[in-house]
């Protein structure tokens, strides 16, 4: 899947994987790949301007850490990071339950026969 399907859900999918604990950009890219079954695999001038874009909005908060013996910059959710997560997810509720009255392959309760 490439990243112009994901227009407008990239910054949420972020989150969510932030959520999880602070990661490098490197990990956060795998916990994608992972958690989509490899079907995200998203490259890092995807991932980074995103990040940057997350911290900017004071979403995510980085710092410089060491991880193998190499410094990386660490990634992770702030407390204003939780609550867009959590209007993320509302509105993926609606919008995926709006969605699947058409695409879903049953008919609407009420809808015409």
């Amino acid at each position: 899947m490439n990243a112009q399907a994901l227009h407008g859900h990239l910054d949420a999918l972020l989150l969510a994987v932030l959520e999880q604990g602070a990661l490098h950009g490197y990990a956060i890219i795998e916990a994608l790949r992972a958690r989509s079954g490899g079907v995200l695999d998203l490259p890092t001038g995807t991932i980074y301007p995103a990040l940057r874009r997350l911290e900017r909005a004071g979403y995510v908060s980085s710092a410089w850490s060491i991880v193998n013996g190499r410094e990386r910059r660490t990634y992770e959710l702030t407390g204003a990071g939780h609550r867009a997560l959590a209007g993320e997810r509302s509105s993926w509720q609606e919008f995926s339950s709006t969605v699947g009255r058409f695409l879903g392959g049953a008919a609407s309760p009420g809808a015409p026969a």
